[in-house]
């Protein structure tokens, strides 16, 4: 399994980088690797492992540890402090914003990628904070706002409109996994409709990333998913837009406020960084670096 490594804390944390589209990608991100023994599932979280490092631990020891939502703008973060701070890198793992929410909770990274919206005051990120880190001050930090929408094939061969089409016996979706933003976005908009996720064909089979989504129909193997214009452009798709949304950082208000992430947060207000993320499909970078305290 290939791992990404960092020190967060007293701990060391290991965070498997997902398979899928961007195999390749993924071998050059990872920091080492973990061998699970044959016959065996796996290794349940909170279970010590020895890790192959493929990295001085020095480097492991300086590396920041983003755990959460997939974002594009993230993968340029990285590049920016990489080449504006040496020795300093910016590590991802993608198990949506659930999931970084939760591993910010134990400790386990230094920040948080979220969008999750909440269907009862269409807020988002605040209330997920609220329920999975109780009595912890978390500072929000936009990233960027984005597009959502349906991911298909060039020239739109299924007519693909609006959210209702998801239930039509056409279409052959591709989703994104338990936990993902994107994923609740779509269970909301699919329940203002009335419609079961049983009718969507497809619900079921689950992607990582965006660009997975993307890989997916142009492969062939779905006909849409829901995803960020910016994947679309990635892999020649065409994109219906659907909604905008903020991509925060979900930050512990002590380690937000301590030097540890300062190199990274100073990017967000770097002309050369803002215009990098504002050139993407579907970006807007005017709230970059907003800040709310939620306790």
């Amino acid at each position: 399994m290939r791992v990404v490594v960092g020190q967060v804390g007293e701990q060391t944390t290991v965070t498997p980088i997902s398979r899928g589209a961007g195999v390749i990608t993924s071998l050059v991100r990872a920091d080492g690797l973990v061998r699970i023994p044959r016959f065996s599932e796996g290794a349940d979280a909170g279970t010590e492992v020895t890790v192959h490092l493929y990295r001085d631990p020095r480097d492991i020891a300086r590396a920041l540890v983003a755990i959460g939502s997939h974002d594009l703008a993230l993968d340029l973060l990285a590049q920016f402090l990489a080449e504006r701070h040496e020795g300093l890198r910016l590590v991802s793992a993608n198990v949506g914003s659930l999931g970084g929410l939760v591993a910010l909770r134990r400790g386990e990274a230094h920040l948080a990628g979220t969008h999750l919206l909440d269907p009862e005051t269409g807020d988002y990120n605040t209330s997920y904070v609220r329920r999975y880190l109780p009595g912890q001050a978390v500072a929000l930090v936009t990233l960027a706002r984005r597009e959502q929408g349906w991911l298909v094939p060039r020239g739109n061969p299924k007519g693909m409109s609006g959210w209702a089409d998801a239930a039509r016996p056409d279409v052959q979706l591709v989703n994104r996994q338990r936990g993902a933003g994107t994923r609740v976005l779509l269970d909301y908009e699919l329940g203002r409709l009335g419609i079961a996720p049983a009718a969507v064909r497809g619900y079921e089979r689950e992607e990582y990333t965006h660009l997975a989504v993307a890989a997916a129909v142009a492969s062939g193997a779905a006909d849409a998913g829901l995803g960020i214009r910016a994947a679309a452009r990635a892999l020649r798709l065409d994109f219906v837009p659907l909604a905008h949304e903020p991509y925060e950082l979900a930050i512990l208000q002590a380690v937000y406020e301590s030097q540890k992430l300062r190199p990274l947060l100073d990017l967000l207000a770097d002309d050369a960084f803002r215009a990098a993320v504002a050139a993407m499909p579907g970006y807007d970078t005017t709230s970059m670096g907003a800040t709310r305290i939620i306790s």
